[in-house]
């Protein structure tokens, strides 16, 4: 299974994000990631992170859609991966109602209509063809002059029934937050599988977003996450997911104990249908490391370094 790591950027020095990326590259990850979270602008920032380590691939978990017209958005995509010649997976998603009324000022009704117009129209930009959508909450009319520029991958981060119907449907797959092997392998996996089937699309890529540490404390970054994202347990879809996983909120979903442990898990999240692990680090500075370094491969490393 290929694994990439996201990086930390929230309230970090661009300089120390860089730092971040040339060890993902000497570790042998398969790809970097970036979210889209107040901070640093996630498609901006991995321009100069793909050329401070190249070889990797490069993604972003999430960019919230209403912000960014989606001619905008193809633009940016395409821009990033001709400076850096590295694949990249755009990764995006709705949002949330608080973050996209009350900080953004847009209206957040009927999402996933929202959701299958905008994709409707990244589509073909990414395809350098024209977007002629005329919709109910965009319109997107026009093309993307980007010349040798590969099209990206298009994911989505997608929880409920419909958004993962429209998810298999017109996108390459999905980037899931908070859920476990359970709910990979009985809700998501099936739900995603069936509607690309429908659609002609072949099987989708499952990026598979996983709190872990590699500790001998596992109540220590388990009682951290439900400290520091406790609010997740208040959304409906991800509530969903905690029930379908019988966890008890976000803390319950971190991956946490020694290195046998940590690895039977990530093998059940393969079982259950992921194609790729996004491994995102948590716990003390040591932990942290002792996790990073888990999921190393210097082979992989030296053998990019040859080519």
């Amino acid at each position: 299974m290929r694994t990439g790591i996201l990086l930390d950027e929230i309230g970090v020095p661009f300089g120390d994000v860089v730092a971040q990326a040339k060890e993902a590259e000497r570790l042998g990850y398969d790809a970097i990631w970036l979210a889209q979270r107040g901070g640093w602008d996630a498609l901006t920032a991995l321009t100069a992170l793909g050329v401070a380590a190249p070889g990797l691939a490069l993604g972003t978990s999430v960019i919230p859609t209403y912000p960014r017209h989606p001619i905008s958005l193809a633009a940016q995509a395409l821009t990033l991966q001709a400076a850096t010649g590295a694949p990249v997976s755009l990764g995006v998603g709705l949002s949330h109602r608080p973050i996209i009324e009350d900080q953004y000022g847009y209206s957040f009704d009927r999402p996933i209509r929202h959701l299958r117009e905008y994709l409707q129209a990244l589509n073909p930009l990414l395809h350098k063809e024209k977007a002629d959508v005329y919709g109910e909450t965009l319109t997107a009319v026009g093309t993307i002059e980007a010349p040798g520029a590969e099209p990206p991958s298009v994911l989505v981060g997608a929880l409920s029934p419909l958004s993962l119907k429209v998810t298999g449907t017109y996108s390459d797959g999905v980037v899931s937050t908070w859920a476990g092997a359970r709910s990979l392998a009985e809700y998501i996996v099936p739900t995603l599988q069936k509607a690309a089937s429908v659609a002609g699309r072949p099987a989708p890529r499952i990026v598979s977003g996983q709190l872990i540490s590699v500790t001998g404390d596992p109540d220590g970054p388990r009682n951290w996450v439900a400290e520091n994202y406790g609010m997740a347990a208040n959304i409906p879809a991800y509530q969903a997911v905690f029930t379908r996983d019988r966890v008890d909120g976000p803390g319950g979903t971190v991956i946490a104990g020694d290195e046998e442990f940590v690895r039977a898990r990530v093998r059940e999240l393969e079982d259950a249908g992921a194609t790729e692990l996004l491994l995102m680090p948590v716990g003390t500075p040591e932990e942290q490391t002792r996790t990073r370094e888990l999921f190393s491969s210097p082979a992989a490393a030296g053998a990019r370094r040859s080519a």
